[in-house]
């Protein structure tokens, strides 16, 4: 086996509706990174559908994989380690992955790492940032999920808190859909929210003011629903920028107040960001100034590495294999609702 800083880890992610396949050399370098979207087939019907993501899977997966190794300058020969997310996400979805992983590693008799997506998520920054090093508090926003994570080390993560309900990226692409924007709602609440005043309606902030390390976000998203349909009927309009802008402010204001929490626990300077969410400039801007305010660092991975992607899942195989961590063999399979970190 190579040196850890030369070796090459192949890793697929198929947890929803990207099919992606990289390649990556010692951890931190991205030699190749190929995601195929499924977003224009999705979009006519205002979200993923599973069984049409599974099948674009199956269609896709080989192809990427040979794009990926293409673009690296690799063969399958070359691969030292492989990396598959093994869950949470959609089950057929991350079948595809998890069963072309373990065919590749049986083939080549290379060890196989089964990866969360969400400490993928989480391992996307130690790309985006070389001299990032454990310890360090991870903020995780995405579609199906919005936790706190006590990063200790490279195989140690601590859940700090999560949420109640629904994820915060689950609440932009509905509250988005009611107001008939495109999916995935996110990037276009975000873009209207520039337009429009922050301040103009009183949104609710769930759980502001405990001293609890959770959030909820379902109560926010009905009355943002409520909202409009109260104007409908009324017969009156609204103003769709304001409308984005107050209910991404609730959704900020929250994350903000729980991760200054958090960090009155921890005592430590630097917050990573991570997750689809992660993308949002709103969010960024709110946690940068918040970091501001307290002298703390703030880090967040470029949009290509918020989004799902296979380069983190490569990221953090490398890490898991290299820590000793645990290795995959062929009874691996896919787990829908896999938690995220260790409970103390």
């Amino acid at each position: 086996m190579k040196e850890q800083q030369e070796r090459l880890t192949l890793a697929l992610e198929t947890s929803c509706d990207e099919t992606s396949a990289a390649v990556i050399r010692g951890g931190r370098e991205i030699l190749s990174n190929v995601i195929s979207s499924q977003i224009l087939l999705h979009r006519k019907y205002g979200g993923v559908v599973p069984e049409i993501a599974s099948r674009k899977h199956i269609e896709h997966v080989l192809p990427v994989v040979d794009e990926a190794l293409k673009e690296a300058g690799a063969t399958l020969q070359d691969i030292d380690v492989l990396g598959v997310t093994y869950g949470p996400g959609l089950v057929g979805a991350l079948l595809v992955g998890v069963a072309t992983a373990k065919a590749l590693s049986f083939a080549m008799d290379k060890p196989l790492v089964g990866v969360h997506h969400l400490e993928g998520h989480i391992f996307a920054n130690f790309l985006a940032h070389a001299d990032l090093e454990p310890p360090f508090m991870a903020l995780v926003v995405s579609g199906g999920h919005t936790s706190l994570i006590h990063v200790r080390s490279y195989s140690e993560l601590i859940l700090l808190g999560q949420t109640r309900d629904d994820a915060a990226g689950e609440a932009f692409d509905k509250v988005a859909r009611v107001m008939g924007l495109p999916y995935p709602g996110g990037p276009h609440i975000d873009e209207l929210a520039r337009k429009g005043r922050a301040d103009a309606i009183a949104f609710p902030r769930a759980l502001s003011g405990n001293q609890q390390l959770e959030f909820s976000f379902s109560g926010l998203k009905s009355a943002v629903l409520n909202y409009l349909n109260s104007v409908k009927q009324k017969g009156e309009s609204y103003v769709p920028a304001d409308v984005a802008a107050s209910f991404q402010q609730a959704v900020v204001d929250i994350l903000g107040e729980k991760t200054l929490l958090a960090r009155q626990t921890l005592k430590l300077d630097r917050l990573v960001l991570a997750g689809g969410v992660a993308a949002n400039s709103g969010l960024r801007q709110h946690l940068q100034n918040l970091c501001q305010q307290h002298g703390w660092e703030l880090l967040y991975p470029p949009p290509v590495l918020c989004t799902d992607n296979a380069a983190m899942i490569a990221c953090r195989a490398h890490y898991q294999y290299a820590c000793g961590g645990p290795l995959a063999d062929l009874h691996l399979n896919a787990v829908p609702s896999l938690p995220l970190g260790t409970v103390e």
